[in-house]
Order: structure tokens, then C-alpha cells, then sequence
């Protein structure tokens, strides 16, 4: 991959979203299509290692209400801690794909998931845009989490 800069304003993280689905076409190509998700996930969490891109793999969304059973929705992939990597082995993406990224996106307050579908016979990510995104969120987690750094330095 070149080192030119993507000028693209309209997209977000377009260098980041351009490297993750170059190394989805390259799990595609070493795999082929009929291998199940956590076989193209396993490939793909070396080729990120191999390229230092930080992930956290297979993350569980909190409960949403009292009383449901745990580890009912687990994302496959929060990439460099802003995009959410959804992994499909199916004929078709669905609506309720994009609603299961849309709910990700929400519960982790990111503003971009991608599904790429390894079934396809050739990988085409759909992007999918949090559009309920709030930053003052992010910006207080950060502060609370400083807060509780320095306590326990303290401590």
C-alpha cells in the first residue's frame, strides 16, 4: 500500500477503513468464501497483529435490561477504538445486519461499523454510520477514567 494521503472529507477515517478492508481482501483471497466467521476472524486478528492496528476481538455488549442472559450480543471486532468490524458468511447482508451494527455502534458510542460479508464472491464493506454519536460522551468517559487513573496512583 502506497503512503498517499486519503483527501477525502466526506468519509470518515478513510485511511484506517482503507487498511482494514485491504487486509479483508487479503484474508478473502488467502481463504477463499466458505470458511465460517471465526476462521476468517482468527486470520484476520494475525494480519492485524502483523500490522499493528490495535483491536479488541469479540467484545459483549452490556445488558440491556435486567434479567437478560449475558453475552446475548457480541461485536466481532472494535478496530483502533473507532470502528466497529462485523464479520458475515452469508448469501445476503439484511436489514437486520445493519440494525445489529447500528446497535453495536450505539452501545459503544462509535461513529462507524463496517460488515464485509466473506461469502460474496467478491467482499464489498457496507459502511454504516452511528448517526446517534454523542461526543460529549466519549470526552466524559476520558475524564472519569483520568480521574480513577490518578486515585489509584494515589492510592
Amino acid at each position: 500500500m502506497n503512503n498517499k494521503k486519503l483527501h477525502r472529507n466526506d468519509i470518515l477515517y478513510p485511511e484506517l477503513s482503507y487498511k482494514i478492508t485491504g487486509i479483508c481482501f487479503d484474508v478473502q483471497n488467502e481463504l477463499g468464501r466458505y470458511l465460517n466467521e471465526k476462521q476468517y476472524g482468527d486470520y484476520l486478528e494475525t494480519l492485524f497483529a502483523e500490522n499493528g492496528i490495535n483491536y479488541e476481538r469479540e467484545k459483549v455488549l452490556p445488558q440491556a435490561f435486567d434479567g437478560e442472559k449475558a453475552r446475548r450480543n457480541i461485536l466481532d471486532f472494535i478496530i483502533e477504538d473507532c470502528i466497529v468490524l462485523e464479520l458475515k458468511t452469508k448469501m445476503f447482508i439484511t436489514k437486520q445486519d445493519y440494525y445489529q451494527v447500528q446497535r453495536y455502534l450505539n452501545s459503544y458510542n462509535k461513529k462507524l461499523g463496517l460488515i464485509v460479508n466473506f461469502r460474496q464472491r467478491y467482499i464489498k464493506p457496507r459502511r454504516v454510520l452511528n448517526l446517534n454519536y454523542k461526543k460529549e460522551e466519549k470526552i466524559e468517559q476520558k475524564i472519569f477514567e483520568n480521574k480513577i487513573k490518578k486515585y489509584l496512583k494515589n492510592s
